[in-house]
């Protein structure tokens, strides 16, 4: 279903508060010792994807995205939660149906460019969309008031990421009919419709604490990126 002719749209909800980092300002405007900022260096990566159109999802309180002074990024007011910030882009969006929308998190600055390139290739390929994960290598007990009740298979296991990539018509639908989702690949998943897996690389994290901003900027600082 390679179709050479759909478009690159990017999506990236960043209404967020960051209340667990219990920093002054939202995670997102955090500084990596790159001299960026989270968000900074996550919209230059995704801007070298020379998309149709970058839309961020800001919070209606957001006092610090225009202090970053990006240029070619569009400013819609995001929702209450995921899928409300994501379907504020999309209205944004003058997309045909079966254009690419890409939606990565303004929290994983360390995807490597390189991935994302082959998660849209695959899109490209494969109409039910796909996104970036990892298997899970870790040993996981599922608990119950602090005590190991079971230990789950992990053999089939994957940890979703970002970017997740939909073709505009089957995200929009999906969004619509799961608010709740959590992520784009479970409100297709909840259609009956299976995205693909492109195995991404375990440094792609997302900044949630204050460790996590410790490993992000260590990986920043280390890596090629």
């Amino acid at each position: 279903m390679h179709n050479p002719l759909s478009r690159l749209y990017v999506v990236v909800p960043a209404a967020g508060t960051g209340q667990r980092m219990g920093s002054a300002v939202p995670k997102q405007y955090l500084e990596l010792n790159s001299g960026q900022t989270v968000l900074g260096m996550t919209v230059s990566k995704l801007q070298s994807l020379r998309p149709e159109r970058l839309v961020v999802a800001l919070h209606a309180a957001d006092t610090w995205f225009d202090d970053l002074h990006l240029s070619g990024v569009d400013r819609v007011v995001g929702g209450e939660n995921r899928a409300a910030s994501v379907l504020s882009a999309l209205t944004a969006i003058d997309a045909r149906d079966d254009d690419l929308i890409l939606v990565h998190d303004a929290v994983r600055p360390c995807v490597r460019v390189a991935d994302i390139n082959r998660l849209i290739d695959l899109a490209r390929d494969h109409a039910e969309g796909a996104l970036l994960a990892t298997p899970v290598i870790d040993t996981l007990k599922r608990v119950t008031d602090q005590q190991v009740t079971a230990t789950v298979d992990r053999s089939q296991l994957w940890q979703a990421q970002t970017p997740q990539i939909f073709r505009f018509e089957l995200l929009k639908r999906a969004l619509l009919a799961a608010p709740a989702a959590t992520d784009e690949a479970s409100a297709v998943e909840a259609l009956g419709i299976l995205p693909r897996i492109c195995r991404g690389r375990a440094d792609n994290l997302k900044i949630t604490t204050n460790e996590d901003l410790a490993m992000a900027r260590f990986i920043v600082s280390s890596a090629p990126q």
